[in-house]
């Protein structure tokens, strides 16, 4: 699964009783002092008729960030991609892990409503209802619903299947909205969000008003308006042009054109997105481990970065989540020819030809997998790009092929363990399956234990990164576009609370 320009990848701290208020860091730009007042209109790429207002469908970056504006959830990811409280005031779990007490804020909805633990239990049972399929019911699988209850309106006792000292990061899963009890019709939806629902056109807008009523203060702005203009020069025209203020997901080129002139502000939010090449351990060529470090050291980290990303990035080092909470800060590792060459020879791979996976399917990776290829030439080893089909890209090369392009957008690292690195995650690309990293998984997860659980993190790290097959070179920067009068906007990565969020937002 990926962060692409059209999907969006959704989804700790210490244990005890944890009771944080709502963070963020935003980078401004050079606008005057926060002032209130105003319609900010912001450009993204859409999806036409298929666009959808229910939080719990949302699926495109544009319905990612109007769900954001109009509803609430429990918890939400802060900068280091850790959970951080948002409708819930704390949480509390037992000593074995199996039940979690979670207290609301006093918040209402737009309707006037209060926001209870009814609603909470009601917007997850919709979730996981088997015969429908929204993003979060993977993340939410592991309650035991029926044994939850509402300990009273502003109490939540959630039961689950198994000891799960990582609850927090399933609350703060893509998706996890809470709804009033009962809602199904979201033409006209009603959340506990910032911003209120004023009129919808499909494909066209959306345009939202302030709600002087949420609970972590009304929003400096009178309106948000969200316009769709699918291609990045349509949006990049209608900022310079003036018909909007902020623009979405601009290229590194973009950037680049404009960062010292005076009709556009770049704001970057690094480790935004991850991108790599994904070995399968599972068969030949990449189930010898010497031509997986082979591959991992012919890797030109830097020209990969300067040339894909157009230096609107940082290089990687062949792991998850740089800056992340948990990561495995190791040495970093640096292209040798010479010793790939000699682990090709030992591994009997000279004169092997390597078929590397690839499509459109997100950007840059055409280009990268034909830098990469172009990095390995002269070592006894050819890589032959192949492009494949965009719209079946990521469920074929989860099944086929051994080598292949991939990209992800931000989770935390214990998500992405979850969902990718167990024997039994179901997407798996690398094909990776050891039940001894399995057991690890499972002791950091069962342990209350803040530091025991970060030692078993950084122990599957490093594994990870002597024996892995995500060759993970990477970390790419997420740019918007505002004009320079538009101050408070984050520069946290993107598919974390304060990406594309408008209620700290001003016009100055």
């Amino acid at each position: 699964m990926s962060l692409n320009r059209r999907g969006f990848l959704g989804l700790t701290s210490g244990l005890a009783v944890v009771t944080l208020a709502g963070c963020g860091s935003n980078a401004t730009s050079a606008s005057s002092t926060p002032r209130t007042g105003g319609r900010l209109r912001a450009a993204f790429a859409g999806g036409g008729a298929k666009e959808v207002l229910d939080p719990h469908l949302a699926n495109l970056f544009v319905e990612a960030a109007r769900s954001k504006a109009m509803f609430d959830k429990l918890a939400d990811l802060g900068g280091d991609v850790s959970p951080q409280p948002r409708l819930a005031e704390k949480w509390e779990p037992n000593a074995d892990l199996t039940r979690w007490r979670i207290t609301l804020r006093e918040a209402v909805f737009h309707d006037g409503r209060p926001v209870r633990a009814q609603d909470v239990l009601a917007s997850y049972a919709r979730i996981l209802d088997p015969n429908r399929a929204f993003r979060a019911k993977s993340s939410l699988a592991l309650i035991d619903l029926p044994n939850s209850r509402a300990v009273d309106d502003r109490t939540v006792e959630f039961a689950l299947k198994r000891p799960f000292a990582e609850f927090p990061n399933a609350l703060a899963a893509f998706g996890a909205y809470i709804v009033p009890e009962g809602a199904e019709d979201f033409t006209k939806p009603i959340g506990s969000g910032a911003f209120s629902f004023v009129s919808f056109e499909p494909g066209r807008s959306v345009l939202l008003k302030r709600n002087p009523a949420y609970w972590e203060g009304a929003p400096l702005l009178d309106e948000l308006e969200f316009v769709i203009a699918n291609e990045e020069s349509a949006r990049t025209n209608a900022l310079l042009g003036g018909q909007v203020e902020y623009a979405h997901d601009l290229t590194p080129t973009t950037a680049r054109s404009h960062a010292s002139g005076d009709r556009m502000t770049i704001h970057r939010s690094p480790n935004s997105a991850v991108q790599a090449f994904a070995m399968k351990v599972d068969r030949p060529p990449f189930d010898n481990r010497d031509l997986r470090e082979a591959l991992f050291l012919l890797a030109d980290r830097p020209q990969l970065v300067e040339s894909v990303l157009a230096g609107s990035g940082q290089v990687g080092n062949d792991l998850f989540g740089k800056g992340y909470q948990h990561y495995a800060d190791l040495p970093q590792r640096q292209r040798d020819l010479d010793r790939a060459k000699f682990l090709i020879r030992k591994a009997g791979a000279e004169g092997l030809v390597v078929k590397l996976d690839t499509s459109t399917a997100a950007a840059g990776m055409v280009e990268a997998a034909t830098v990469f290829a172009d990095q390995a030439k002269g070592s006894g080893l050819t890589i032959e790009v192949v492009q494949g089909n965009k719209d079946s890209y990521w469920a074929d090369t989860l099944k086929n092929g051994s080598l292949s392009s991939f990209r992800s957008g931000a989770m935390p690292i214990e998500t992405h363990v979850a969902q990718r690195l167990l024997s039994g995650s179901g997407t798996n690309v690398t094909k990776w399956a050891r039940p001894e990293f399995d057991a690890l998984y499972e002791k950091a997860v069962s342990t209350s234990d803040a530091t025991a659980r970060t030692r078993a993190y950084q122990e599957m790290q490093r594994v990870l990164h002597t024996e892995g097959g995500y060759l993970m070179w990477g970390f790419a920067d997420w740019i918007v576009g505002a004009k320079p009068n538009v101050g408070g906007i984050s520069t946290a990565p993107a598919n974390t609370l304060d990406w594309a969020r408008f209620d700290k937002v001003w016009l100055g």
